[in-house]
């Protein structure tokens, strides 16, 4: 980016001097100056001023008049109102030099995080190592200008008019670019510092006077606000938080559309039932002797994957990507996440640390460039994106997959059914799951319409995915039609394992298009998905509590059951060894065993498969593990709903 000209003593009275701040671009031909007024894009006018050595501004308004030439005193602006001209001279006495050199570093700094800010958009979505020198660029230009305000804040309250919301609009940029921090690097850390400045922003008002100006834009930007909030507080479980913000933005939004009668009040109006939504998603609550929720969190705990035996021998594969794809109609969503992505991606995270940042004195925040690190694999969230944005993403992971590491695909996406069977079934025939496109869902999945044999274009067919198994690849499926990623053929002797849902689901089991899928919620709380299908909607803490020690144990069972079998793949015991992919095939067969003995999950459609196949004595159909199962029922008082003589029902 380049280094903008030095500003003239003269252009700076003028920033100075307009309490609206019209601000400076650059220097036009013949020495005229170009202003523009910021806040407004909508309605953003351009004015050409010769730098005749007067400030002129607007008494009422503050604008700069388009004007050329020297005005008389008492002209009129664009607005209607009076005009004032004051020459370079009384401007000179009354900003002295040092306080002018203050509003002028300000000024610059100002200036070159907004043109870092805006170019972030410019940076590929994809890769990891072309954006990161402009982020410590950003980062570090913010940095400078957080310290900078807090150290000369008098002199620019009261020379240069600096107003509170302008602070916040500072504190919230540094929040967005700690929160897209994190979406590039999944270190959950940075979601502490974005939540660390975003509560500064409430906690110290600085948006509390932007309703009291006529400006509507200035408002949108306090939703805009509260709405990234939300989100970074949905990230970090802190669900207290987000009812409490969830009612201040309602009213906020109420006092925002009854004031400027604006034309976005139904698109703010989604944006509350949407989030309204998500916060009531878990289908069970735990509650306390109080009878209050408690939050429980499922990322990643020190010691949450069963350790291995010692001396046992499994593949050193190490999880480094993973995509993650969300594209079911109609499921709950919140800017640009659905649930079952939501939940995918906790479970592939780490329990965020906490930051100095958080217990910081009052007065103290600063934006810290190297919080903790946190060793998570990178994660892309694509929510419906084309299959030309899929296939991109997919590339740009494959081309830098490191040595020895695993790129992870996860589809929550609606089922794409052939019309019909063809002689030959190769991996083209099966269907797949949708990509985006504007052509219309019937009952909630995609009809072929072409005849057999063409293929659905607007789909993800599994032979899409085989250049991708040229290295380790582990993919996950969830969608009406998971059943198609069945049929791989492992070309190229990669370690490949494929974790499919189950298509078909009982009819007194909630619609998993809305909430959220079943299968996902095994994998990301096996016990929350387990409460679910038992008719649980709540649950003491301390059987809670109880209830996930036991788990424990059966987890470290089912590692022992996959360690230990003879017959299993060894693709299985390839990806064992990372911590997130074993704690997600341990769950998968948890999830089998328990649909497999519950009653109302009778048909084999209803189960989960994988490519290749588990020995199911061996695990999912164990006899070990089925005793665990109902005792944990059993301390559920749900025993009821399974098969007991389970061994002899099959």
């Amino acid at each position: 980016v380049p280094t903008p000209p030095s500003r003239s003593a003269r252009q700076q009275r003028l920033l100075h001097f307009s309490n609206r701040k019209w601000e400076w671009c650059s220097t036009l031909a013949g020495g005229d100056l170009l202003f523009k007024e910021p806040a407004c894009a909508a309605r953003r006018s351009d004015v050409e001023h010769p730098d005749d050595g007067l400030t002129v501004f607007c008494i009422s308004c503050s604008r700069v008049p388009p004007l050329t030439g020297i005005p008389e005193c008492d002209v009129v602006c664009d607005q209607g109102s009076k005009v004032s001209v004051m020459t370079g001279a009384e401007a000179e006495e009354d900003i002295p030099l040092g306080d002018r050199k203050t509003i002028t570093d300000f000024c610059y700094l100002l200036d070159k995080s907004k043109q870092l800010f805006n170019g972030l958009r410019d940076l590929p979505q994809y890769g990891h190592k072309q954006w990161q020198s402009y982020f410590g660029r950003t980062f570090d230009v913010y940095t400078k200008l957080w310290k900078f305000q807090q150290q000369h804040r008098q002199v620019l309250d009261s020379r240069y008019g600096l107003k509170r919301w302008q602070i916040g609009e500072v504190a919230s940029k540094i929040g967005q670019l700690y929160y897209h921090y994190y979406l590039r690097t999944s270190e959950t850390s940075y979601l502490n510092e974005a939540f660390s400045f975003y509560s500064a922003i409430r906690q110290r008002s600085y948006y509390y006077q932007v309703n009291k100006e006529d400006r509507p834009e200035l408002v949108v930007k306090k939703l805009r606000y509260y709405a990234r909030y939300i989100v970074v507080c949905l990230l970090l479980n802190k669900m207290d938080l987000v009812k409490v913000l969830v009612k201040e933005l309602s009213e906020e939004i109420e006092e925002y559309t009854q004031r400027f009668n604006t034309e976005d009040q139904l698109e703010w109006n989604l944006v509350l039932q949407e989030v309204a939504a998500f916060i009531v998603a878990d289908p069970v609550v735990v509650l306390n002797d109080n009878n209050s929720v408690v939050i429980t969190s499922n990322r990643m705990l020190e010691g949450s994957a069963p350790p291995l035996e010692q001396g046992m021998v499994v593949g050193q594969l190490v999880l480094a990507d993973a995509l993650i794809v969300g594209n079911c109609n109609n499921q709950v969503k919140f800017s640009e996440l659905t649930v079952d992505m939501f939940r995918m991606l906790q479970a592939l995270e780490r329990e965020p640390v906490n930051l100095a940042t958080q217990t910081s004195k009052q007065g103290t925040l600063e934006p810290s460039e190297k919080p903790a690190k946190r060793e998570n694999p990178h994660k892309y969230l694509l929510y419906k994106p084309t299959f030309s944005q899929l296939f991109t993403f997919l590339s740009a992971s494959f081309k830098e997959l490191p040595a020895n590491s695993v790129l992870l695909v996860y589809l929550s996406a609606t089922g794409v059914f052939p019309a019909g069977h063809s002689d030959y079934e190769g991996p083209y025939d099966f269907g797949g799951v949708l990509t985006n496109t504007n052509r219309d869902v019937v009952n909630g999945e995609m009809v072929q319409k072409r005849n057999q044999a063409q293929k659905e274009m607007h789909c993800l067919h599994p032979g899409d995915l085989f250049p991708f198994t040229r290295k380790p690849l582990f993919l996950i499926v969830d969608s009406s039609n998971s059943s198609a990623y069945k049929n791989f053929s492992n070309l190229f002797g990669q370690p490949l394992v494929s974790l499919l849902s189950p298509t078909v689901y009982p009819k007194t089991v909630q619609d998993p298009s809305q909430q959220g899928s079943l299968f996902t919620l095994f994998l990301y709380s096996p016990l929350l998905a387990f409460s679910s299908i038992c008719g649980l909607n709540s649950i003491r803490q301390g059987l809670w509590e109880q209830a996930q020690e036991f788990l424990c144990k059966v987890f470290r069972d089912i590692g022992q059951m996959i360690t230990r079998s003879r017959t299993i793949d060894q693709a299985f015991l390839q990806f064992f060894g990372d911590e997130f992919l074993r704690l997600i095939l341990i769950r998968f067969v948890f999830c089998s065993a328990v649909l497999r003995l519950h009653k109302l999950f009778r048909e084999s459609r209803s189960f989960p498969e994988s490519y290749p196949e588990l020995p199911k004595q061996e695990t999912v159909e164990s006899s070990l593990l089925q005793r665990h199962i109902l005792d944990l029922a059993a301390m559920l008082d749900v025993h009821n709903l399974f098969w007991d003589d389970s061994l002899e029902t099959y």
